[in-house]
């Protein structure tokens, strides 16, 4: 699988807060802030038309990203772990990325790609249900695959793809319970609902009399009606 590896141009933010992040984003960037398990928070900024750029490149995947901090030789590389914007105008407010080592392993989570025809949808009328739309997985940062592919092709209705069914990714560890459903192909649901609705029909509904000229029915704890045969005469 073939990994994939971005280059971001960052600036240092000198001045933080409320008042500081709103003049930088009157100058058309966006605060954001780096940090990592041996460093401490750098707090930098980001060109917004640059950093649209980026996201259109990494379309829902997992990839690393390294860090050009213009005034500063030393690169760093990281992921991005957080993305806010404003919920009425859509503009970005604030990007947070964790920085990650070469030789360390990460903790991330990774999209979930569903690849061929269900055998259970082309041959069955199933539906595809997709359970579990990213994974948490442990690896090298030279090992993070894009997203974790699902092949589908051999799926039949009624049968499911559980985590700890997957395929092997190597360097990959899956951290999600093995148990916990990624994809599955069911029956559609008016079928299931017309297969349970004779049963619901033929159930009357409580305390409902018997219609007429119906026989009714005995008592649960009642006794057989049949009569005892006589003792033979000797």
């Amino acid at each position: 699988m073939s990994k994939q590896q971005l280059i971001l141009n960052v600036s240092a933010r000198p001045q933080t807060g409320r008042s500081a992040s709103r003049r930088v984003r009157k100058a058309n960037q966006i605060p954001a802030i780096l940090y990592g398990k041996h460093t401490n928070p750098e707090a930098i900024a980001i060109e917004t038309p640059e950093f649209v750029r980026l996201l259109k490149s990494v379309a829902g995947r997992a990839l690393l990203i390294e860090l050009n901090r213009k005034d500063n030789s030393s690169k760093a590389l990281s992921f991005l772990q957080e993305v806010q914007r404003d919920p009425i105008t859509d503009k970005f407010l604030h990007v947070d990325l964790q920085e990650v080592k070469a030789d360390e392993k990460l903790e991330i989570r990774v999209p979930v790609s569903v690849t061929g025809e269900s055998f259970g949808v082309k041959n069955q009328n199933g539906v595809l249900e997709v359970a579990t739309h990213t994974l948490r997985v442990r690896c090298l940062p030279k090992d993070l695959p894009p997203v974790i592919e699902v092949d589908v092709t051999e799926l039949k209705v009624g049968e499911a793809f559980k985590v700890g069914t997957l395929k092997p990714i190597a360097g990959v560890e899956f951290l999600d319970a093995k148990g916990q459903p990624v994809v599955s192909c069911v029956e559609p649901v008016g079928e299931i609902a017309s297969a349970a609705a004779p049963t619901a029909a033929a159930a009357p509904a409580a305390g409902a009399k018997p219609a007429a000229g119906a026989a009714a029915a005995p008592a649960a704890d009642a006794k057989a009606a049949a009569p005892v045969a006589a003792p033979a005469k000797k």
